[in-house]
């Protein structure tokens, strides 16, 4: 969406509050502007590593050429959903072998950094999976190596390259939401975060998650992409956090907390609540701006808002859907409406066709035959991370924890 006037919404909005789906153009939707042939190498190819093979496959011109995995099973899997691609069991070899222009991270967090800084070194673009890493030392150290290396690097925080969070960041920079009141997110999955084996040592390298010591919990493992969004949104960073966690469901002597709850607060008294389980899959993901206007709220593929009774109108209504949400009205909103309308392909429009994954290795692709600068920088990813290592280390402690963020 192009600027708003601020001062155009004119009139008031009738009945109870309205609910509007955000979404994009379609013309927005993951457009390709990278011309030639560019060769992937995947490096870690547990479930997010095969995620990133499958959405790269999407993109015109990308090829995975190669992937790379210390486990060996993970590896020859790896192997069988690539195509052509050769195998490597370490970053060393794949970066010297002559097979990749670029190479994407998707190895356990706590492992990010020595891979990161080789592939830097090494000239290539580089896409990094988030969290950037497991400490506040091995982010700065990330984020001093980035800015040294010869390719485009990119973080795989998505929400700065979503279709849905980009249309919806621009009502929110308007009176559409006016005040910021409150923020709430949460992240409900219900998985156990066990990777099964019957080899000792692969067991507990593969659930390196439920290993506090190399693990950030869910504030960090699930956190920080969210906290992420509430950072881009603002302009802003919170300045302490507190939090507590248990468990809830697992009892199988685990020392990660299956279920936990944190308040991250600002300088200026504003509060973001946050709750992540895997103990249950209600509500799933989602992050919520609450504003005087309108509250926006965003759930990855899709987004709304939901107007208040007195908020001013923005002219879209004529082209409205509206459907029921519990006792509140709720307007769909489509960019393009007119168009889609005429076509007869108006509820088309409401959604994404591809994961978040997808818009954020176009957008890294994109950069890359721009030359430009990516939609989320390390920098960012690194300020984001170490939000979420705080509040994992509130979680733990039981502590107020403030957030340190100079040096980045």
């Amino acid at each position: 969406m192009t600027e708003l006037d601020r001062r155009s919404f004119l009139g008031q909005a009738a009945g109870g509050m309205a609910a509007v789906a955000l979404v994009p153009s379609l013309s927005a939707f993951g457009s390709v502007r990278f011309d030639g042939e560019l060769r992937v190498g995947v490096v870690g190819v547990g479930r997010q590593g095969r995620t990133l093979m499958g959405e790269l496959g999407k993109i015109p011109g990308v090829v995975v050429s190669a992937v790379c995995d210390v486990d060996e099973r993970r590896l020859g899997s790896g192997l069988r959903r690539a195509s052509g691609a050769e195998g490597f069991a370490t970053v060393g070899a794949m970066l010297e072998s002559g097979k990749v222009d670029a190479v994407a991270v998707a190895t356990p967090t706590h492992t990010h950094r020595e891979v990161a800084e080789e592939c830097f070194r090494s000239g290539k673009h580089v896409y990094l999976e988030c969290p950037l890493a497991h400490t506040r030392e091995d982010c700065v150290a990330i984020t001093a190596a980035a800015r040294n290396a010869g390719g485009v690097v990119a973080a795989g925080l998505q929400g700065r390259s979503n279709p849905v969070y980009q249309l919806a960041r621009g009502f929110f920079k308007t009176d559409s939401v006016r005040d910021l009141v409150s923020m709430r997110a949460q992240s409900n999955r219900k998985t156990n975060w066990i990777t099964p084996s019957n080899d000792a040592v692969r067991r507990e390298a593969l659930n390196w998650r439920l290993d506090p010591a190399r693990s950030n919990g869910l504030a960090g493992e699930w956190g920080t992409r969210q906290f992420d969004v509430f950072n881009w949104y603002t302009g802003r960073y919170p300045s302490r956090v507190s939090g507590v966690g248990s468990v809830r469901h697992y009892r199988d002597e685990r020392r990660v907390h299956d279920t936990v709850a944190c308040t991250l607060v600002y300088e200026d008294g504003a509060a973001l609540q946050y709750g992540a389980t895997i103990a249950s899959s209600y509500g799933g993901s989602h992050e919520v701006f609450f504003g005087s206007n309108a509250a926006i709220k965003l759930a990855w593929s899709h987004g709304w808002m939901f107007k208040e009774a007195d908020a001013p109108t923005q002219g879209w209504e004529v082209y409205a859907n509206r459907q029921q949400f519990h006792n509140d009205e709720g307007i769909t909103l489509i960019a393009g409406a007119t168009k889609l309308a005429e076509q007869g392909k108006l509820k088309e429009g409401i959604g994404l066709p591809h994961p978040s994954e997808y818009y954020s290795l176009v957008d890294w692709v994109n950069s890359i035959g721009d030359k430009s600068t990516p939609a989320c920088t390390i920098d960012e990813a690194a300020r984001a991370t170490i939000v979420g290592i705080a509040a994992n280390d509130a979680v733990m402690t039981g502590k107020m924890v403030d957030i340190d963020l100079t040096g980045l």
